[in-house]
C-alpha cells in the first residue's frame, strides 16, 4: 500500500484525500489501494476529495470512473468532492464522463449522500468519533 495519496476511515465511509498531481503509477497504486481498503474494512462509501487538483486530464478522469466502478462493485458507492470550477470545465470540454459517480461541493455534503436518509453528515461524523474514542 502506497502512502502517497491518504485514505481515512470515517464510520463506514473511506475519505480519499488526493492533495497533490497524480502521476500514473500513482494513480493506478490508488486504485488498488482503495479496493484492497474497501475488502479490508467493509466500507459502503468512498469520498475521493479532489480539491488539491489544479487540474485533471483524461487519465485521471478515468481513473475516478474506474475507482467508483470497482467501489460498486465491491458494495461501496462514490462521491466526488472538491471539484474546482475549472476542472469541472476541463472534464466537459475533454467529453470526460464520470458515469456512476456522485459529485458534491464539500466533504460534509458527500458525507450526507452517503448517509442512510435519516442520518446527517453532522449525526455521522459524531458516529465515527464516538467509534474511535473507544
Amino acid at each position: 500500500m502506497s502512502d502517497a495519496v491518504p485514505i481515512l476511515k470515517i464510520g463506514t465511509t473511506l475519505l480519499v484525500s488526493i492533495q497533490v498531481d497524480l502521476q500514473d503509477d500513482t494513480a493506478l497504486q490508488l486504485q488498488e489501494d482503495v479496493a484492497e481498503r474497501i475488502t479490508r474494512t467493509g466500507a459502503r462509501g468512498v469520498i475521493i476529495d479532489i480539491s488539491g487538483l489544479e487540474i485533471v486530464d483524461s487519465f485521471i478522469g478515468r481513473m475516478l470512473a474506474s475507482v467508483a466502478a470497482v467501489s460498486r462493485v465491491l458494495d461501496a458507492r462514490t462521491v466526488v468532492v472538491g471539484m474546482r470550477p475549472a476542472v469541472a470545465i476541463t472534464m466537459v470540454e475533454l467529453g470526460l464522463s464520470l458515469g456512476g459517480v456522485r459529485t458534491a461541493l464539500d466533504v460534509e455534503r458527500g458525507l450526507a449522500l452517503l448517509a442512510p436518509e435519516h442520518e446527517s453528515a453532522e449525526d455521522v461524523l459524531l458516529a465515527a468519533a464516538e467509534r474511535e474514542a473507544r
